[in-house]
């Protein structure tokens, strides 16, 4: 059984496809597989040594220690758009302000 360190709330409906019978998901274990972040900060962290990969839902690795991780030889994922259903809420009110017309300031 692979086990796979949160160290963010991640969506259910993407951890529920992990089968139960092959990964143990959990916040706090003492010697994970794997760690899965979304925007927490790991550079100050300390990582186990039993992790053999380190995901990020979401774009970017800014929060990830990527040179300490690559020197490890642990690979380094991120997923681009995995946040984007729960950012989808807020585009159009962002969108319609943008298309809003401005106006220059009166003198």
């Amino acid at each position: 059984m692979f086990k796979i360190q949160t160290l963010n709330n991640i969506s259910r409906n993407g951890l529920d496809r992990l089968p139960a019978n092959l990964y143990s998901v959990a916040n706090e274990l003492a010697t994970p597989d794997a760690v899965l972040v979304r925007s927490a900060d790991m550079h100050k962290a300390t990582i186990a040594p039993s992790v053999k990969a380190v995901a990020r839902a979401g774009a970017g690795t800014n929060n990830i220690p990527v040179a300490d991780l690559s020197a490890r030889g642990i690979p380094v994922f991120n997923a681009p758009g995995a946040n984007a259903n729960a950012r989808f809420p807020r585009a159009p009110p962002i969108v319609q302000r943008s298309l809003r017309p401005t106006f220059p300031p009166a003198a």
